[in-house]
């Protein structure tokens, strides 16, 4: 058995598609399929299920592939290991976030490059909570962050970062009076645009809507931090963010940002890395920046503060 074969099963497995695969292992497809021909022959279980197209692995083919990750993982491990001994630590270092965190990412990346000089960093940013956990889990990613209320299984190790906290913005001239602080139900009888009800940042607005006995019905939905913003800004809808991300915007000409209470409500987002030992030596650098970083001191003030 090849460390190649097995890096065609995963490829095959993320990509549902035999050319794709092939493509993103750089070789044919038919050096590709005839490589996962020889695994199946050696292990004498059939991987794949093969009909005029892809259509899928075999149950002892998912199975497989989830040994295939970790003995991959466990190979770019020992190879990051060894090299951080010779030269100390390089590579690429993978962080997964969820959107209402991404700006929280960077208060991570820049301390950790000035650290590591020959690591490179790719951050996802646009990535559910629990797709999140599913890349730590298949190590399609070194790290994430992301919501910490629910708990985590035993095979995560998380680090805290801050609370997450939720404030109203809209155009200046519209929204409650001048006040240090707005109410759910103000908030409610807006136009708004919000997160769609797949990401979990929205999940937290609702149960908070819930509680308050209140069905807010938004006009507009996005996958994107950033859009929020975009829509708050014609002038005809008002939205609810995270308050970091008036670390990363201020709050933008012609707008107002006001924290929302009755009730109040936060919620914990960490860093989360897999439990197994050794590990990732990337993640296990990452996580001591985390736990050395005061990440919430430095979202709590904005730009120009």
């Amino acid at each position: 058995m090849l460390l190649r074969q097995l890096e065609y099963l995963v490829a095959l497995s993320r990509e549902r598609h035999f050319a794709r695969a092939a493509r993103s292992c750089y070789v044919s497809q038919p050096a590709l399929s005839e490589a996962l021909r020889k695994l199946e022959e050696e292990l004498d279980v059939p991987l794949v299920r093969r009909g005029r197209a892809y259509e899928g692995l075999t149950p002892e083919g998912e199975r497989i592939v989830v040994w295939a990750q970790r003995i991959l993982a466990d190979r770019d491990a020992l190879k990051s290991e060894v090299g951080a001994l010779r030269t100390g630590l390089s590579g690429r270092l993978r962080i997964g976030s969820v959107p209402t965190a991404s700006g929280a990412v960077a208060q991570l990346t820049a301390p950790f490059c000035a650290a590591h000089p020959l690591v490179t960093v790719e951050v996802i940013a646009d990535l559910r909570s629990d797709d999140v956990l599913r890349q730590v889990r298949n190590f399609e990613i070194d790290a994430g962050v992301t919501y910490l209320r629910n708990g985590l299984p035993d095979v995560f190790r998380s680090v805290r970062l801050y609370e997450e906290r939720y404030v109203l913005l809209t155009d200046a001239a519209d929204g409650p009076e001048r006040r240090s602080t707005a109410t759910w139900a103000e908030a409610s009888r807006l136009p708004l645009c919000l997160l769609t009800e797949a990401m979990q940042g929205r999940q937290v607005l609702d149960e908070v809507f819930a509680e308050a006995g209140l069905e807010p019905s938004p006009r507009v939905e996005t996958d994107s931090v950033a859009a929020l913003f975009a829509h708050v800004r014609t002038g005809r809808w008002a939205s609810i963010v995270p308050h970091t991300w008036l670390h990363v915007f201020g709050v933008p000409h012609g707008m107002r940002a006001v924290p929302l209470a009755e009730p109040t409500r936060t919620v914990p987002m960490g860093l989360v890395v897999a439990a197994r030992e050794p590990g990732s030596v990337l993640a296990r650098a990452l996580t001591d920046i985390a736990r050395t970083t005061d990440v919430s001191a430095v979202l709590d003030r904005q730009p120009g503060d």
